[in-house]
């Protein structure tokens, strides 16, 4: 693919090729290359592994945290309602955090070098190689960092004693996103609401890239009016 006089070279590792494709990064990383087989990232083999993450190992690794968080609002003699509406709250908070990143973070639009290079990273390979099923959920370490800031939010929001049972439902409700996403590109619904949900989020994918970017529900896309207009 030549763009401002650069070719990049989908044979080598692409993480620090994009970056040389400037103001044309964004044209190029939103015309999808459908193939299971996924590109490699980086020379080197440890930062390569890295990079890839088998779906199950998201509900392996992190249910137990979950688990754990909620049973720390247990311990401190909270009941079992107050937990249920704190894990229902901080599953609801996720699916707003989960609209918001996707937004304003994952569709960020970049020109420079370094940007292009830190945005390929986060999301424009997924749009790049939409099928890349090592790529599809997030890196254990990426969610760890991510879960610092949730941690927070929910110490702010709530009491400390209620904190975990939020932080608990926040949690899982990243599983839910992840585990989700990764079954709307590879698995087959037959029924609504999932196979509408695979329908919408390959809409978003392959023909309206700027809007649509509700993953596990289409309700944030509603509320801030970022729903792609039907097919004419």
């Amino acid at each position: 693919m030549v763009a401002e006089g650069f070719t990049v070279d989908l044979n080598a590792p692409l993480v620090f090729q994009v970056g040389h494709l400037g103001e044309a990064y964004e044209q190029w990383v939103h015309q999808p290359i459908v193939g299971k087989e996924g590109p490699r990232f980086f020379k080197s083999d440890f930062w390569e592994f890295l990079t890839r993450t088998v779906w199950w190992a998201i509900p392996v690794i992190w249910l137990p945290v979950v688990c754990w968080s909620v049973s720390q609002s247990v311990l401190m003699g909270r009941t079992f309602p107050q937990i249920a509406v704190m894990a229902a709250s901080g599953i609801v908070i996720w699916t707003l955090l989960e609209y918001i990143i996707h937004r304003f973070l994952f569709h960020i639009k970049t020109k420079s070098y370094w940007g292009n290079t830190a945005h390929y990273l986060i999301h424009g390979c997924h749009h790049k190689h939409p099928m890349d099923g090592l790529r599809l959920v997030f890196p254990p370490a990426a969610t760890a960092i991510l879960c610092i800031p949730l941690w927070n939010l929910s110490k702010l929001l709530v009491a400390p004693s209620m904190a975990p049972a939020l932080f608990g439902g926040g949690l899982l409700g990243y599983i839910v996103y992840d585990c989700t996403h990764y079954y709307l590109h590879h698995g087959q619904p037959s029924v609504d609401p999932a196979r509408n949900l695979k329908r919408y989020h390959m809409n978003h994918h392959f023909r309206v890239q700027t809007l649509g970017f509700g993953i596990t529900s289409s309700c944030w896309d509603w509320v801030f009016g970022t729903l792609p207009p039907p097919k004419s």
